[in-house]
């Protein structure tokens, strides 16, 4: 016979505590919200180690539009432990991520293996914390860090350590000059396409990339004459 006191405990016991592990973390990877999310590794250690699972099965994770900063960021990344693709770009309330936090993510298991990374707008960081988090990032294939303040600097660490990147986003990059460009073509060899809306510099820096590239796609469309690559 049970103890009436566990008795009791059962007779409370909800019908989702009742659910299998696996699929209470599978539901809660459908929490889309991160107060959501918080409040309900809040209710029980079972919710919260749910909470837990459902972040480390996750292949997607995006704070853009919500309004988290270095510590908040890094606390669900670090538990993240198969993802894919990070985007932190910043809205009006959203993203308020420093180098400090950019040091702190470059600690997490799954950097390594990102393809898609999104910094777009986060103007808290510098050249120091984007080559922190970029050398460890080795499996990009596409990189968002448009509206930045970087400079050639960090263009040189992507292109020493992101051999497959595809795609980058450098919108707005007004520190970037010709230089940073050449050594990202030059050693990314499989970049397909350059976003360089905004940036300073000549049509003649472009020539010169899909001289060395005739297949890359200078974005948007029309920032150049029609011209002929042999």
């Amino acid at each position: 016979m049970k103890r009436k006191g566990v008795e009791q405990v059962d007779d409370q016991e909800t019908p989702i505590d009742r659910l299998p592990f696996d699929l209470l973390a599978h539901i809660f990877a459908l929490l889309t919200c991160f107060k959501d999310l918080a409040q309900t590794s809040a209710v029980s250690r079972k919710w919260r180690e749910g909470v837990k699972e459902s972040l480390a099965r996750r292949q997607i994770l995006s704070f853009s539009g919500w309004k988290v900063d270095d510590d908040s960021t890094t606390r669900l990344v670090l538990l993240a432990y198969s993802l894919k693709e990070l985007d932190i770009s910043r809205s009006r309330w959203g993203c308020q991520i420093t180098d400090r936090g950019l040091y702190q993510l470059s600690t997490a298991r799954c950097i390594s293996n990102l393809s898609s990374l999104s910094l777009w707008g986060t103007t808290g960081i510098t050249d120091t914390g984007v080559v922190q988090l970029i050398s460890r990032a080795s499996s990009l294939q596409h990189l968002n860090i448009g509206g930045t303040f970087i400079t050639d600097i960090s263009l040189f660490a992507i292109a020493g350590s992101c051999p497959h990147l595809k795609t980058i986003v450098l919108w707005g990059c007004r520190h970037v000059t010709e230089n940073g460009l050449l050594a990202l073509v030059n050693k990314c060899r499989k970049l397909e396409s350059i976003n360089a809306w905004g940036m300073r510099v000549t049509v003649d820096c472009f020539i010169g990339l899909l001289t060395i590239s005739p297949a890359l796609q200078i974005q948007p469309k029309g920032m150049l004459p029609n011209i002929a690559v042999f």
